[in-house]
């Protein structure tokens, strides 16, 4: 179904001199919110809707768990109705797998950082990746790592999105480093580029938060030591 134009009307233009984030518009509610003025649903449509619809689904499934995730208790949070998502997706399992693969709801567009040095590219990347599982859509996805008995469709997608994704980038940014000599040419392997991100995982799965500092130590304590060139040792004199 084509999507039809937004029924909100555009905000008036602002000062040329204003700072911040554009004002919203009068009738157009908080992200993921679902109301509108006065407690009435704002009905959204195209790609402003679709965006609400993988927000409520992180949402919910970050607050009660996969289980529990309906079209019903969607659509009044994503601002429309069951109807329109069950013509869209067959199953909350087929939305989460399209909410995760959106490039500004989910989880497709992980930048590649490029900081002229492999600590400053690894403290933008795993900061990065610490601030999206501290997010609804982070802390949304844990269960479906940790528990396999749901569909693995979605296990497969984490997997490959989050740390399949993180672990490439990982690897690249080794390469570039190996060839100023800033690591070893022999970590650039998969099995190093996961230490980074499965340690960031698993910090936020016992923790729930991983800070600053515990991003900066995995950085400094485990990742530089373990991909450092490693120099021959000469002759004795």
């Amino acid at each position: 179904m084509l999507p039809h134009p937004a029924d909100a009307t555009d905000p008036p233009p602002r000062p040329a001199d204003a700072t911040g984030p554009p004002p919203r518009p009068a009738d157009e509610p908080a992200p993921g919110s679902g109301a509108g003025p006065a407690g009435r649903p704002t009905r959204r449509r195209g790609e402003a809707l679709t965006r609400a619809i993988y927000r409520a689904a992180f949402e919910e499934l970050a607050r009660h768990g996969y289980d529990a995730l309906a079209f019903d208790k969607l659509a009044p949070r994503a601002g429309t109705g069951k109807s329109v998502l069950y013509r869209r997706w067959s199953s909350p399992a087929e939305l989460l797998l399209d909410a995760m693969k959106d490039p500004v709801e989910g989880f497709a567009d992980a930048p590649v950082p490029d900081t002229g040095t492999l600590r400053g590219d690894l403290l933008a990347l795993l900061r990065g990746l610490a601030r999206v599982l501290d997010e609804p859509r982070g802390r949304a996805i844990i269960p479906l790592l940790t528990d396999r008995g749901r569909p693995p469709e979605l296990h497969d997608a984490v997997r490959s999105l989050v740390i399949v994704r993180h672990q490439d980038i990982v690897i690249g940014r080794l390469r570039v480093a190996a060839e100023r000599g800033e690591a070893d040419p022999a970590a650039v392997t998969p099995l190093v580029a996961s230490v980074g991100p499965r340690m960031i995982l698993g910090e936020t799965m016992h923790k729930g938060h991983v800070s600053e500092e515990d991003v900066v130590a995995v950085v400094d304590d485990v990742l530089l030591p373990l991909t450092a060139p490693r120099h021959p040792r000469g002759p004795n004199p």
